[in-house]
């Protein structure tokens, strides 16, 4: 089978279209015929192995498993002797953000908490779009009590996490605000923003307007920056780090002053994230947003342009095109 690898850590250009032995399911795996998959933030940092902690979880010095991907859509190909959770022909979709192998055409999965059965009607394009942003999306918000006509604050409507989470916060009926570049404020307005804010020409800090939450769903403020945006007792949490790692910190300490805190997203329970999902899609409540695709062999230009920032939504790996 073909798959995406890397042997070592780094840009884009190290990675390699490789035909290898395809798997063979062990009595309690499945194996699964991939249709699509998508290229995310997560795939980049795995890439780089940045930041370095990520190495004590994906090898110190070089890749524990060479092959690419955190998430997937597929079809059941073959199942273990002893699973019964799944059968051949099922329509799968799945994550798992340490590393999935599934930047291939085909992969085997034992745990079955990264792996569901599609929503019904969803495309494999459309499945493979919905898991790790809205998994994230997921444990930014249930990390605090969403109560109906809350104001949230959402920096990056238009990316994976941001789009993503805006539509659950509107499930929950909270007002929301969001920025977002010029060119994507229609496509956000579509998600029922309530007030949309071009970055890009406006100061989103100076907005005069104060929220329950603020949402960082792309890692580019700081606490200390858009406290100004907080409520007496309001809560701000970021998809990354922060400079110098300070968000996991100040989630520890701002919570023993009062007033407004840090949260950090540590997320969890892949299993229940992709239930939810499943769910809203069903309900027609949660359709994740797709930039462009690529065929297998362009991957290394897909990894490129998530690089540069720019993507909105999911950038999709098609192992359909040629």
């Amino acid at each position: 089978m073909k798959a995406a690898v890397y042997y070592e850590y780094g840009p884009p250009e190290l990675i390699h279209l490789k035909e290898i032995p395809k798997p063979v399911p062990k009595d309690d795996e499945v194996l699964v015929r991939i249709h699509a998959t998508t290229v995310n933030r997560t795939d980049c940092a795995l890439l780089r192995a940045h930041p370095f902690i990520m190495r004590f979880f994906t090898g110190l010095t070089k890749p524990s498993n060479p092959i690419l991907g955190t998430d997937f859509a597929g079809v059941v190909e073959e199942v273990g002797r002893s699973v019964t959770a799944f059968r051949v022909g099922d329509q799968v979709f799945g994550l798992n953000d340490q590393g999935m192998g599934s930047q291939a055409e085909y992969m085997v999965c034992g745990n079955f908490k990264f792996i569901s059965h599609m929503p019904k009607s969803a495309s494999f394009r459309q499945a493979a779009a919905s898991a790790e942003g809205a998994h994230y999306a997921i444990n930014f918000i249930n990390k605090v009590k969403l109560e109906k006509d809350q104001r949230a604050f959402v920096h990056g409507a238009s990316g994976a996490i941001g789009s993503a989470m805006v539509q659950f916060l509107k499930y929950h009926g909270l007002h929301v605000t969001a920025t977002c570049s010029h060119k994507n404020m229609g496509l956000v307005a579509s998600l029922g923003v309530d007030h949309i804010i071009d970055y890009e020409k406006e100061d989103f800090r100076a907005i005069g307007e104060t929220f329950d939450y603020v949402f960082d769903a792309v890692g580019k403020s700081t606490f200390g920056a858009c406290k100004i945006l907080l409520k007496p007792t309001g809560t701000y949490i970021s998809s990354e780090l922060g400079p110098k790692n300070q968000n996991p910190l100040l989630a520890l300490v701002t919570p023993l002053t009062g007033g407004k805190q840090v949260k950090f997203p540590f997320p969890y329970d892949i299993k229940e994230s992709l239930s939810l999902i499943k769910k809203m899609m069903e309900e027609g409540k949660f359709e994740p947003l797709i930039d462009r695709e690529y065929s297998l062999a362009d991957i290394a230009k897909a990894y490129a342009y998530v690089e540069t920032g720019q993507k909105t939504g999911n950038v999709i790996i098609n192992l359909l095109l040629k």
